[in-house]
């Protein structure tokens, strides 16, 4: 179990999930890049948030941008929407509410749905961080919601996806604990990340920086 002090930001499963050098280079090094995906994302997910909102409609409860953490997974972070349906069977007490309830999560993303299991990884952290919050069964399954498409997809909870959860949570605590930042590994996905400019895929991927900044050096004192 992790301290609070040493929790990580959630949302870092899915950068980390597409990228570790990305993950390091945003939260070990607090480097950041916008580009046109990131910006369509960021506003996507503050017309999701509004902490005060929480509405009720018969048996379904809807609330935007909950907290959430977990000490088993050393995070925390946001939930764009968590929707409460009535269950008095499997759900559990929610405080100044009556009867039981059963989560469910729905996390807006741009774009539209990915072959890579990156969003679908940031769904199911929230979940784990929910259920222990909660002290309620797991969660079987939530939703992505892609601006795109306007479609939300349901994703199955599964234990493959948590077991691959719990093990990208306790690699990351051991990068960040270290302060190490992975070195480049190009690949077709580096031209649309924001961080290109930052990472130099390009520049990194024959020599490490310590060997391109002892070259830079060397040839600066020869002239």
């Amino acid at each position: 179990m992790y301290q609070e002090d040493d929790y990580l930001p959630l949302s870092g499963i899915q950068h980390f999930s597409f990228c570790r050098r990305q993950w390091a280079l945003i939260h070990i090094e607090q480097l950041w890049g916008e580009n046109a995906l990131t910006a369509e994302g960021r506003l996507l997910h503050e017309k999701a948030h509004d902490p005060f909102f929480a509405e009720k409609r018969g048996d379904l409860i809807v609330t935007r941008d909950m907290a959430v953490h977990s000490a088993e997974l050393g995070a925390s972070g946001q939930c764009d929407i968590v929707e409460f349906l009535r269950d008095d069977g499997r759900g559990v007490e929610l405080f100044g509410r009556k009867g039981r309830w059963l989560p469910r999560i729905v996390e807006y993303k741009r774009g539209k749905s990915k072959a890579e299991d990156c969003d679908r990884l940031q769904l199911a952290a929230q979940a784990i961080c929910l259920e222990e919050m909660l002290g309620c069964p797991k969660i079987e399954e939530s939703c992505l919601y892609y601006g795109e498409t306007r479609r939300r997809e349901t994703v199955m909870l599964t234990d493959e996806l948590r077991a691959a959860v719990r093990a990208m949570f306790s690699e990351m605590h051991g990068y960040y604990d270290r302060r190490y930042t992975p070195r480049v590994k190009p690949t077709k996905s580096c031209q649309r990340c924001s961080l290109n400019t930052v990472c130099l895929p390009g520049l990194l991927k024959s020599r490490t920086a310590a060997q391109y900044i002892e070259s830079a050096l060397r040839e600066a004192a020869e002239l």
